[in-house]
């Protein structure tokens, strides 16, 4: 019987990357779960499939997002790009990419919320890089009538106590404040 109902929520798809999947602390305490509990408390009734894969590029998204499609979405918290802009892939590429992603989802589903995070590159990329790259996000946002967090890791990127050793990744700690951010956005969509 709970199988059933399970099946009959309305689903939250978290697509993502290492910062979604929860890398060096377990999806259990990544921001996504973090929001399941929030959900829950609040007496929403969704469903919350994460969808992080160490790693992902927004090409490897666009691979993906037709198998997680299988099952109906009805709002996307879309989260990937950092690993695009790590490795300096042309942003139009990038933007492109985030674009075909949104289009694929909206074609499943017209009526789909759409959730855009927003995220930075280190300053040795570049100046104008990191400003192209930057802007990917509030422009898809205004294109496809999202709602933009307009960065994921505001508070926790380059604060030594919320990330892991690799300064990259945040802790259990990081991910919380991560999870308010998206919250913040996230509470007003559902």
């Amino acid at each position: 019987m709970i199988f059933f109902l399970l099946l009959a929520l309305p689903r939250i798809l978290f697509l993502g990357d290492s910062l979604t999947a929860g890398y060096g602390i377990g999806e259990d305490a990544a921001f996504p779960a973090i929001i399941s509990e929030k959900i829950e408390s609040a007496d929403f009734e969704y469903q919350v499939i994460n969808a992080g894969l160490s790693g992902e590029t927004s090409a490897g998204g666009l691979r993906r997002v037709d198998w997680l499609l299988r099952s109906p979405v009805d709002v996307l918290v879309l989260s990937l790009g950092a690993n695009d802009g790590l490795r300096g892939i042309p942003v139009s590429d990038t933007k492109n990419n985030l674009q075909g992603i949104i289009d694929k989802v909206r074609e499943s589903n017209p009526e789909v919320k759409i959730v855009i995070s927003g995220m930075m590159v280190p300053p040795n990329m570049g100046e104008t890089y990191a400003r192209e790259f930057q802007d990917i996000f509030p422009q898809l946002a205004e294109k496809n009538n999202a709602f933009l967090i307009p960065f994921l890791l505001e508070g926790v990127a380059g604060d030594p106590e919320l990330n892991l050793s690799d300064g990259i990744h945040p802790t259990e700690d990081g991910h919380k404040i991560m999870a308010k951010t998206v919250w913040d956005i996230l509470k007003d969509v559902l």
